[in-house]
């Protein structure tokens, strides 16, 4: 599964920050309707990210009846991003 779209870059200041993109509500239910063939726990999806030139692997976690993606320093670096950014992402889903 292969999806695009565009999401905000936020911020979750717990004991170690992180920043995230929600994916939106449609996507998010696509992915759950295949969460069950492919995650490997608590509903993580593994997934291959592309924000601008930058491309990566992580897992995507459910979060308030959607999924969110973390997005790495190195990322944020590389793509001159922060939070309140507005990016548009591709990811595919590593069956």
């Amino acid at each position: 599964m292969n999806l695009e779209f565009d999401g905000e870059i936020w911020a979750w200041k717990g004991p170690s920050p992180w920043y995230f993109i929600t994916v939106p509500e449609e996507e998010s239910s696509d992915l759950e309707a295949l969460s069950a063939s492919v995650s490997y726990g608590w509903g993580m999806i593994p997934v291959t990210v592309q924000i601008g030139r930058t491309e990566w692997t992580t897992s995507l976690f459910p979060k308030d009846g959607q999924y969110v993606v973390p997005v790495k320093a190195r990322v944020r670096k590389a793509e001159a991003l922060e939070a309140g950014d507005t990016v548009t992402v591709r990811l595919t889903v590593n069956l």
